[in-house]
């Protein structure tokens, strides 16, 4: 389970955050959206441990992300917003080299790269070399690295940002399927009918601050209105008149 309890963050004299506060539950996905510059990945960044928030606290399964940071991290597998590569390695190696940075025996790695491989439709790149990779290439070896360990947690920033109709659909299966084994997701994504067909909650961010959190048709009730796109729209509109 991953928590944000009152969680503030300011960059100079920017807040960025403001008192966020939410859960995402095992065995859901919880779908973090809102408007560029809203906060989403700030708020990310604190919870696999990059960031230190000023106030509040970051939780996961139980353990702090500054206090028990280690901790934090074998529980987690992060597909951040920046999905560098390094461009020597072929893509199972840079799979590979995760699971390794994880502990993984040798044979249980091997097959779990193999099943990723499958699942994600890399076989035909898997041993190339990642410079000139496409931007969907790239993202799919992201997504691999991230999942490597089988983290009870998942944190996702745009998981099908640059794939093909065909992948996008794999990786929302992969999703469903981590989210069915009792796990925590917990992904961005700017693409409403995603949002839609994946999300068990929604948590709406604006400004720095959470300004609906339900399941999608408690926040369909609140704004009055059916479509997700309008919901989202409407419910961003009114936390920022409420800041303002």
């Amino acid at each position: 389970m991953i928590e944000v309890k009152d969680v503030t963050k300011s960059f100079g004299s920017f807040e960025a955050l403001h008192g966020v506060s939410f859960t995402a539950r095992d065995g859901e996905i919880t779908g973090l959206i809102g408007p560029n510059g809203a906060g989403k990945t700030t708020t990310l960044r604190i919870l696999y441990t990059v960031l230190r928030p000023d106030q509040g606290h970051a939780v996961i399964d139980g353990f702090d992300a500054v206090q028990q940071r280690q901790e934090v991290q074998r529980r987690i597998g992060v597909l951040p917003d920046n999905r560098g590569l390094y461009p020597r390695l072929t893509a199972r190696e840079h799979v590979r080299y995760y699971g390794r940075l994880h502990g993984m025996d040798k044979p249980v790695l091997e097959a779990r790269i193999d099943e990723l491989m499958q699942q994600l439709e890399m076989e035909d790149i898997a041993d190339r070399r990642t410079k000139g990779f496409s931007k969907g290439q790239t993202l799919k070896v992201a997504l691999a690295r991230a999942l490597v360990h089988e983290p009870h947690n998942v944190m996702f920033d745009e998981p099908t940002n640059g794939l093909d109709i065909s992948a996008s659909r794999a990786v929302r299966a992969l999703i469903r399927s981590i989210r069915d084994e009792g796990r925590c997701v917990l992904f961005c994504s700017h693409i409403m009918p995603e949002v839609e067909a994946l999300c068990d909650r929604i948590v709406v961010i604006a400004e720095g601050r959470v300004v609906a959190d339900g399941t999608p048709d408690e926040l369909r009730r609140e704004a009055g209105q059916r479509d997700l796109e309008e919901v989202f729209l409407a419910t961003v509109a009114d936390g920022r008149r409420e800041v303002a």
